[in-house]
């Protein structure tokens, strides 16, 4: 069966350009023009994937993504914005939001970004544990003297705790409330603490594809990532190796 998306755009020529592209790569695609036909879409018939449009009239793409989570809706769902600035784009992640595209954009990135996450809500492997992109490294043999600590369900590093399949983190006894892409770039970062992860191999394990030098998507996810990790008076947690790219460890 053809994966489902729900496409959300108030742009009549970029919804049907997007739409005729959607299909042509196998996808079953829904096309509504704002976000209360969206919602009550999204209730009628539950997609794979939601792709949002972030500015659209009445109820607008970071609305309908609260909605959605308020009521448990874990759908992931990718933005599709014209909004640049590092403020906008954590507006968007902090709304529920898994991941965003920025206006204009190539289709073929639009296409990789949904791949991805898609991968990470493919069906349970026979091991027990979810499919996501870290699991390339998480076999990877650690040395003795790694922090990292795992069993079958549950992961820890830095002082940092995360139950697989849960899908919940804590810091200490606070507990951390992330968005699909965060908790999977965290989960990375911890199955690989002390070890310093370039930015190639992040974009692949997590994305999927490398969107080159120029892209700002890693270091924005880190960022707000770093904003929900980081406490008063306490390490921090997640490193910038300048020019390489980060690790996970407490000084």
């Amino acid at each position: 069966m053809p994966q489902t998306v729900l496409l959300a755009e108030d742009d009549r020529a970029i919804r049907h350009a997007l739409e005729r592209a959607l299909t042509l790569e196998g996808y079953q695609v829904t096309a509504v023009a704002d976000g209360v036909e969206a919602l009550a879409q999204a209730h009628r018939t539950p997609p794979d994937v939601l792709l949002l449009d972030v500015m659209m009239p009445g109820i607008d793409g970071l609305q309908v993504c609260r909605v959605l989570r308020a009521e448990g809706d874990r759908t992931p769902i990718l933005m599709l914005t014209a909004l640049v600035e590092t403020a906008d784009r954590i507006a968007g992640l902090d709304a529920g939001a898994d991941d965003y595209v920025v206006k204009p954009f190539d289709v073929e990135e639009v296409f990789a970004r949904l791949r991805a996450l898609l991968r990470r809500t493919s069906p349970v492997p026979a091991n027990g544990v979810p499919g996501t992109s870290a699991d390339a490294l998480r076999d990877e043999p650690q040395s003795q003297s790694s922090p990292f600590s795992s069993s079958d369900k549950q992961i820890s590093a830095a002082g940092l705790r995360m139950d697989l399949q849960a899908r919940r983190v804590w810091r200490g006894t606070r507990e951390l409330e992330l968005t699909r892409t965060e908790f999977e770039l965290l989960e990375l970062l911890v199955r690989n603490a002390g070890i310093v992860l370039d930015h190639s191999t992040i974009y692949d394990r997590i994305w999927g594809y490398d969107f080159g030098p120029g892209s700002k998507n890693l270091a924005v996810y880190v960022g707000y990532l770093r904003r929900k990790l980081d406490e008063p008076g306490a390490p921090q947690l997640i490193h910038t190796v300048r020019g390489v790219g980060y690790v996970l460890r407490e000084d």
